[in-house]
């Protein structure tokens, strides 16, 4: 979401060069597994995460379809170095929906766990995501419990859970201990997280810190105009800005 005023190849030179130290890759199917790990490598960078498209794991008669996709996940992530796959739910309100996606997670677990890959859910909001079936914390633990896998674990994205639940900081309090992985935007319009939003993300930061989370922050918003132009927010963190 972030540079998209390159192609996605030419992105991984401008993150490095604003400070970043590592990348989201949501979707790198376009391109070769051989060229996204090369351009990580070339410029320094920790391939984070990416995603396993196209976003069945939840959908009952797909098991096969996500299986194929896990195994292409796990290459690209092989190749990059990239140790966390988002598995993505998908959108479905079928009654075997949780049941799938608690066996498709732990069928995945085995193999992820040989690749030294973590697997990864992310409750997604309603409002822009209509129909999708893992929309909220409480949800995603009884699935996570249900799996039992300790390589498998939540994604806790705040732009989505500040619509869907607030109470953000006494949730995460309460599931520090299943959360890999944190992501943040602007609500309500996901943009850039700073003080023209509603979300107090120099707060919650400073909370992650204190509870001792050592893992990654993504930076998944859309930004207003120019990516290096709206990341004055970020400066604290050691990002450098365009404007």
């Amino acid at each position: 979401m972030m540079f998209r005023e390159a192609p996605l190849l030419e992105r991984f030179e401008r993150a490095a060069a604003a400070g970043f130290r590592g990348v989201e890759i949501q979707s790198p199917y376009g391109e070769t597994k051989e060229d996204v790990a090369e351009r990580v490598r070339r410029h320094g960078l920790e391939a984070v995460l990416m995603n396993v498209g196209p976003g069945v794991a939840a959908i009952p008669g797909r098991e096969a379809d996500f299986r194929d996709e896990l195994t292409r996940a796990l290459a690209y992530a092989q190749a990059a170095g990239c140790r966390q796959l988002h598995c993505v739910a998908g959108r479905t309100d079928h009654p075997a929906a949780e049941a799938t996606f608690v066996a498709n997670l732990k069928w995945a677990s085995g193999p992820a766990r040989s690749a030294g890959v973590r697997l990864l859910l992310e409750p997604l909001n309603t409002r822009d995501n209509p129909g999708y079936f893992l929309t909220g914390t409480a949800q995603a633990r009884r699935v996570l419990d249900r799996v039992g896998s300790d390589n498998v674990l939540l994604q806790y994205d705040f732009y989505h859970m500040q619509i869907m639940e607030g109470s953000l900081a006494e949730t995460v309090k309460a599931n520090i201990d299943v959360i890999g992985h944190f992501q943040v935007g602007g609500v309500p319009d996901r943009h850039e997280p700073d003080d023209t939003q509603e979300v107090n993300y120099t707060y919650l930061l400073d909370l992650v810190d204190r509870l001792g989370y050592e893992g990654w922050v993504g930076c998944e918003y859309r930004p207003r105009a120019g990516t290096l132009e709206g990341l004055g927010w970020a400066r604290p963190y050691g990002i450098r800005s365009g404007g």
